[in-house]
């Protein structure tokens, strides 16, 4: 779901920030493929074998959503056989600390759930 295409409808909740950054990330492998981004340039099927479960379809997708809404940059070398780089764009880089903020919390919660679950 890019938000670069016309067909997105002028609707109340665009005007909210926290609703623009949710369409945004909105899709099951977008954050995980930022996070693999965050780590080094990638190929494709590279980011296929770091993603088990993720169909070269669904990665195709989101990977092409994501350059469009300028988080990644996608780099096509000229070669034979083709050679094509993602990386992550200077906007997709200050989402960062946002991503490592979700992983922190979701650790905690996660600990927190598990202790739960402990002392019933």
């Amino acid at each position: 779901m890019s938000l670069n295409k016309k067909t997105t409808p002028n609707l109340p909740e665009n005007n909210c920030s926290v609703s623009y950054t949710q369409r945004l990330i909105a899709g099951r492998w977008k954050l995980v493929i930022m996070w693999q981004l965050s780590k080094q340039t990638r190929r494709f099927n590279e980011l296929l074998k770091l993603l088990p479960g993720v169909s070269k379809g669904i990665l195709t997708r989101q990977l092409r959503e994501m350059e469009e809404d300028g988080l990644v940059h996608r780099e096509v070398y000229k070669e034979v056989p083709p050679k094509v780089e993602y990386s992550l764009t200077k906007e997709g880089q200050d989402f960062l600390p946002i991503l490592t903020s979700m992983g922190n919390w979701g650790a905690k919660h996660r600990e927190n759930q598990e202790k739960k679950k402990n002392n019933k």
